[in-house]
């Protein structure tokens, strides 16, 4: 039974910073892409990043979208079974559940194409 697991969420001040995490099991990590996905209050699910298997022959390991450049960090752990989003100079717009998700294989920027998905973290960003 696959799991995903996030965790790290709550209220912060603008410009403050979180560290999300999900923790996996019940499937081969390592051979999985990752994902981040938000979703504010009254909109859409929208990507945030996603990262690639190790030891990909991808142009890039790791992309995210132009709101979370130089803001926000997605990495992998294959050793932990955990993929993290670092979450830097956060704004009341960040405000959103973030959700991970997993693919096997190649990442994609479609949420539709991901199978495995967590419960999703509250993050509040106050002004």
């Amino acid at each position: 039974q696959v799991q995903l697991v996030e965790s790290g969420g709550g209220l912060v001040q603008e410009g403050g910073s979180l560290k999300l995490s999900c923790v996996t099991s019940g499937l081969f990590f390592s051979g999985y892409a990752m994902a981040w996905f938000r979703q504010p209050p009254g909109k859409e699910r929208e990507l945030v990043a996603y990262i690639n298997r190790s030891g990909t022959d991808r142009p890039y390991l790791a992309y995210h979208v132009p709101f979370a450049q130089g803001r926000f960090e997605i990495a992998r752990d294959d050793a932990k079974n955990t993929a993290s989003l670092q979450l830097d100079r956060l704004e009341p717009d960040d405000t959103a559940i973030y959700y991970c998700a997993a693919r096997e294989s190649w990442a994609s920027d479609r949420s539709r194409d991901y199978p495995y998905w967590g419960q999703g973290t509250q993050v509040t960003v106050s002004s």
